[in-house]
């Protein structure tokens, strides 16, 4: 079971955010943003605030409000899902003026992004496709974790059973790592910390990332095999699969 409040958060800090890296390892993503000077407040009634930023081919999303060029308002929580569902339009509140990029560049961004989030078998044969598609599935999977921990009922539940502590993530070979906070309860996502590692999840290689990530290779099996190393404080990689389990109903 969903809800649209933790929907809403995912579909802006999990699925929205994914421009950011999407824009520093994309070449025609970077292109369509080259020139843009352009940010976009995104406001919904009884739910989350995004700040997003598009300037000399970079991409920043925030959390909150501050001055923008374009203001979008939702009427709450669902009418924002409607919108990444193609089913509704927001609430336009500012930059008129702007219409044209919302109608011509923004698709294009948007474009972009769902062909790397819905890969085929043909696509990911080759390997900068496969890169990306891995790295976005890894953040997208991650960011949407931790909003159902924070947000959804039974995703509460079972954050409030993870140690305080971090937990760090990686893509051996030259990927990314991601560090995941828990404090009381509550988690956030990071790309840097300072802070003692309590618990690791690392992928062998990219490939087997993604393998494991689009749900071609079993956890247990590639654990099994070597190709997924957890070590460290096993509760927390315990109940932060219990709320990875979580993602497909929200994120499909």
């Amino acid at each position: 079971m969903t809800d649209h409040l933790t929907k809403a958060n995912i579909n802006l800090f999990a699925i929205l955010r994914n421009l950011e890296d999407l824009c520093a390892m994309e070449d025609e993503t970077k292109l369509i943003v080259k020139d843009c000077n352009i940010s976009i407040q995104f406001i919904v009634k009884n739910g989350p605030e995004a700040f997003l930023i598009l300037k000399d081919g970079k991409c920043a999303l925030q959390k909150g409000r501050k001055r923008c060029k374009i203001k979008l308002y939702f009427k709450n929580p669902e009418h924002l899902n409607k919108m990444f569902d193609g089913k509704a339009n927001p609430i336009l509140l500012k930059g008129f003026t702007k219409l044209g990029f919302l109608k011509k560049e923004f698709p294009k961004l948007v474009e972009k992004l769902t062909y790397y989030l819905k890969p085929t078998d043909q696509l990911l044969k080759d390997p900068k496709y496969l890169e990306i598609n891995t790295y976005l599935t890894m953040f997208t999977a991650f960011n949407a974790m931790v909003q159902i921990a924070n947000h959804d009922r039974l995703g509460k539940l079972n954050s409030s059973r993870i140690p305080d502590g971090v937990v760090a993530i990686s893509i051996l070979g030259g990927g990314p790592s991601i560090f995941i906070t828990s404090k009381s309860g509550c988690l956030e996502v990071n790309n840097e910390t300072d802070k003692p590692i309590r618990a690791y999840m690392s992928f062998a290689n990219t490939n087997i990332a993604n393998a494991i990530l689009n749900n071609k290779v079993d956890t247990y099996s590639a654990i099994g095999g070597g190709e997924l190393e957890i070590k460290g404080c096993i509760p927390m990689i315990d109940n932060l699969n219990k709320l990875l389990s979580q993602v497909p109903a929200y994120v499909r």
